[in-house]
């Protein structure tokens, strides 16, 4: 799917959240055969935020909204909507959206959960702005949040050394020009759904085992490191834009070597990529938007930038979104 957007629908509001608990690499040596720098070299990462007993999906998302909510000068009461990007949801049902909303003070508004991994949030922001944009809704809270460490083998040194918990969120809201949200494009290729995968309840006779996540490290990274790109320069387009005109890149946090490829495909300079993988590793579908929070909060996202994002992921699924970032700079936690 490429789209281009014709209805004025922008950021309002953005805010994140991360547990207290850091998990650095050189303990997680202390459990597989490995070490900080193995880690380090081979995906950049240093270390990563871990969940608390208490703290779930809804938990982080909700601190992630209520800051996002304080940025855009709303309360929960005065959304129409919820979207919420996770592959780690606190229940089949009810959908963390709807735990969400209970929390930040939205009783009564419609609230669901959306599936597409680590592509979730780029999924979540076209389907607020078809909302909006259709006129069924004039503020919509866009959540992506993860506990991914509850999927994890900590005994399978393929996975648990690249994922971490957190949650980000954005408020959109409609406005009277055409300003915001430029152009999408997203896409899944399910004949790859086996190399990166969780089973849900009943689907393999060994649920003991197969409740973790499984990757083909290999094949997701070669996939990776072509559709990024490619997914990028077809959002560009379809927005009537050029790489020349990308101020911000944010692309999904999986691994730096990653990042780093697509940046050099795209001709980004170093300064216009942000990146936070080496401290909070692969959040999932929480990786953009806490990467939008704290680019906006130190001021490396302003208003009239031209912002890039990129995730991919499970399905095999990826995407990509360009806006103008409309958002004052201004005073955020």
């Amino acid at each position: 799917m490429i789209a281009a957007c014709e209805r004025g629908v922008e950021v309002v509001g953005v805010g994140s959240h991360v547990p207290e608990r850091v998990m650095t690499n050189d303990e997680i040596a202390t459990m597989v055969d490995t070490s900080d720098e193995w880690i380090a070299a081979r995906t950049g990462i240093r270390q990563r935020r871990i969940a608390a007993a208490g703290e779930s999906s809804a938990v982080l998302g909700a601190a992630a909204a209520e800051r996002a909510l304080e940025s855009a000068g709303m309360a929960g009461s005065d959304l129409d909507l919820i979207v919420t990007a996770t592959a780690s949801p606190d229940f089949y049902f009810p959908a963390t959206a709807s735990l969400i909303g209970e929390q930040v003070g939205a009783r009564g508004v419609p609230g669901y959960d959306l599936s597409a991994a680590c592509t979730g949030f780029v999924y979540a922001l076209a389907q607020a702005y078809g909302q909006l944009s259709a006129g069924l809704a004039e503020r919509v809270l866009v959540v992506g949040t993860e506990v991914f460490s509850r999927l994890l083998d900590w005994g399978d040194r393929s996975t648990c050394v690249l994922f971490g918990d957190g949650a980000g969120a954005v408020v959109l809201a409609r406005n009277g020009s055409t300003t915001g949200m430029l152009g999408f494009e997203l896409g899944s290729d399910g004949s790859g759904g086996g190399l990166l995968e969780v089973a849900a309840a009943g689907h393999r006779t060994d649920p003991a085992a197969d409740r973790f996540v499984h990757m083909d490290g290999a094949q997701v990274y070669k996939f990776a490191t072509t559709v990024s790109v490619d997914s990028a320069m077809r959002a560009l387009e379809a927005a009537g834009l050029t790489v020349a005109d990308v101020d911000v890149f944010v692309p999904h946090q999986a691994n730096r070597r990653i990042i780093d490829h697509a940046a050099r495909r795209l001709g980004l300079a170093e300064d216009k990529v942000v990146t936070n993988v080496e401290r909070f590793g692969n959040t999932s579908a929480a990786s953009i938007p806490i990467c939008l929070a704290e680019a906006y909060a130190d001021g490396r996202i302003k208003a009239g930038d031209v912002v890039l994002m990129t995730g991919f992921g499970g399905g095999l699924s990826w995407g990509s979104c360009v806006m103008e970032w409309t958002l004052a700079q201004k005073e955020t936690r």
